[in-house]
């Protein structure tokens, strides 16, 4: 059955996990000088600031609530 074959699947050891060492594109293709000097910015997030997408997302979510009441209200 299924069962059996995971349980001779595990017990040969066949799932040995994942890579003790992590790859990154972006450690692979630049020097490490280039990896130190990187900062991330978190108040710029693609092109917008976190407190513009606060921002979106509370209109998202008032208007969703507007909705679910409308609906709840009249059908």
């Amino acid at each position: 059955s299924d069962y059996e074959q995971l349980g001779y699947n595990l017990r040969l050891n066949i799932f040995q996990g994942g890579p003790l060492k992590t790859q990154s594109l972006q450690r692979d293709s630049y020097t490490p000088d280039v990896c130190k000097k990187s900062v991330i910015d978190p108040k710029h997030w693609h092109g917008r600031t976190i407190n513009e997408l606060g921002i979106w997302y509370e209109k998202y979510f008032l208007d969703l609530n507007v909705q679910k009441a409308m609906k709840e209200k009249y059908g």
